[in-house]
This record gives C-alpha cells, structure tokens and sequence, in this order.
C-alpha cells in the first residue's frame, strides 16, 4: 500500500469532518432557539428528524466536492 494514498484519505477525511462541523454550528446559530435543549430536553422528534436531515444534506454536498 502507498503511503502517500493512506495520508490522503486520512486529509480528506479530517478536511470533511472539520468542514461538518463547522457547517452544523452555522446551522446551530441560524436556528431562532436552542438545538440542544429542544432536542435533548424538550424531545422534539420533529426537529431532530430536520437536523437529522440537515447534517445529511451537509455530508452529501462535502462528499461532493472534495470526489
């Protein structure tokens, strides 16, 4: 196996992830209230299925650009 091919992946990968995440606190702040406590304390299935699809949404755009 050729170094070089495995430094790449482990790059990409990392670039994709820091990229998500940066993406998602931009979600975060765009949203009028807290993500956190709707989901996690308030339960709302509603909003975690949007965030659900946002972060999917998200993921498939990064993939793309960095294919």
């Amino acid at each position: 196996m050729n170094i070089a091919i495995l430094l790449n992946s482990v790059i990409y990968a990392l670039l994709g992830i820091v990229i998500f995440i940066a993406g998602f606190v931009v979600v975060d702040k765009l949203t009028p209230y807290d993500l956190w406590k709707q989901l996690i304390e308030e339960k709302n299935t509603a909003l975690a299925i949007v965030v659900g699809a946002a972060a999917l949404g998200i993921c498939i755009i990064i993939a793309a650009a960095i294919h």
